[in-house]
């Protein structure tokens, strides 16, 4: 690990405060967590892959805060680094997850036919939905510890599952290292490729080791169904299209998610997933379902209006702009999606999504119209 001093076993020769991190100027829940203290007692434990205290928290150290979002600060390396590391961890999940405890079980529901409504968002307001969820696959170590042969396994197995997929779910597989110019430009076009990460959070985990081997791209003839390999995650599932009609996306998202894990199964190979953490992923912050429910809705007016973060709040939303986590809003557009990912199921969180962003395009049109909205304030979810 480049980014890790894991393979310097000399450190243990310092006290701990000599190697404790200085995070007197840090804001992310990592830095919140870990005393000298807890440090102390956690730095001579491993994960069995070998992934250690000072793995988990390096790009926490190395990234003292964000303008926009309270950042997590830590990553996992394997499945064991949740159960190993525990002692920081779990005080960071609960932190990060509105009060998520230790003893709490997560529920799953994929069941499209669970959400209520979803295909009447007003399509003059949303001018696109999408859910995207990640997913490990157990027996390997994850993107911040993975070696080059594991990450080249993984991609051979997702080539070989995904390739099975039919019907509106049949596609190609883009590998980034193979890709033609033409092929390049289509799929940044698209929006559909991902470049090699910029972002100070994930090169301080050293996700972007070996960049691009191993990395690629699948996606459906049709262009709404998505899986990214060996990006943040092992699988980052996405499914995308214009306009407002959540449930389709959501039960496509669905389906085929359910068909790539039964097929990953038949080829040996389960998910990371546990009752306490549900679906186990690289960032704690995405534990859970990992899903993240949005769209692309134009709030040029509600937007404006001094209760806006208290309204997103009482419907469980946050907004982002619409090129990712890092930017601001363009032309009063943003991207709303759900605020959590653990405790609450899939479709609880999509049916918090459809409810608030229809909320939110009444409000809109009230103050377009010069009226109030106080009548319409949401009660906290």
């Amino acid at each position: 690990m480049p980014f890790g001093n894991t393979h310097n076993k000399l450190k243990m020769n310092y006290p701990a405060d000599q190697e404790y991190p200085d995070l007197s100027k840090h804001n992310n829940h990592m830095a919140k967590v870990l005393t000298q203290d807890l440090y102390a007692s956690l730095r001579d434990k491993e994960t069995p892959s070998g992934f250690t205290l000072d793995d988990v928290i390096q790009t926490g150290v190395d990234n003292p805060g964000h303008p926009f979002i309270m950042t997590v600060g830590c990553v996992a390396g394997d499945e064991e680094t949740y159960e190993v590391f525990k002692d920081l961890l779990d005080p960071v999940i609960e932190d990060r997850h509105g009060g998520y405890k230790p003893s709490d079980k997560h529920k799953t529901d994929l069941n499209p036919d669970n959400l209520q409504g979803g295909d009447d968002l007003d399509p003059n307001y949303v001018l696109s939905s999408r859910v995207r969820t990640g997913r490990s696959i157990r027996g390997f170590c994850l993107p911040p510890h993975c070696s080059r042969g594991e990450r080249r396994a993984i991609e051979n197995l997702s080539i070989e599952s995904l390739d099975v997929l039919d019907g509106d779910l049949k596609g190609t597989y883009y590998a980034l290292k193979n890709m033609t110019d033409e092929e390049q430009q289509q799929l940044i076009d698209d929006h559909f490729l991902f470049d090699k990460p910029v972002s100070p959070l994930l090169l301080a985990s050293g996700m972007a080791r070996d960049w691009p081997d191993g990395r690629g791209i699948w996606h459906n003839d049709n262009k709404t169904f998505l899986v990214w390999v060996n990006e943040e995650d092992h699988l980052r599932v996405i499914s995308m299209q214009k306009g407002g009609n959540m449930r389709e996306v959501f039960t496509r998202f669905c389906t085929g998610l359910t068909k790539i894990e039964s097929l990953f199964k038949e080829r040996g190979h389960e998910f990371m997933w546990n009752e306490h953490l549900g679906y186990v992923l690289t960032c704690p912050s995405n534990l859970g379902t990992g899903l993240r429910g949005g769209v692309h809705v134009k709030l040029p007016n509600i937007s404006k209006h001094e209760k806006f973060g208290e309204i997103l709040k009482r419907l469980r939303l946050q907004k982002r702009g619409t090129g990712g986590v890092d930017t601001a809003a363009v032309g009063g557009v943003f991207d709303i999606s759900n605020a959590d990912r653990l405790g609450f199921s899939e479709v609880e969180l999509v049916q918090m999504v459809v409810d608030g962003v229809k909320l939110l395009i009444d409000m809109e049109k009230r103050l377009e119209a010069g009226q109030s909205i106080d009548d319409l304030m949401p009660e906290q979810k």
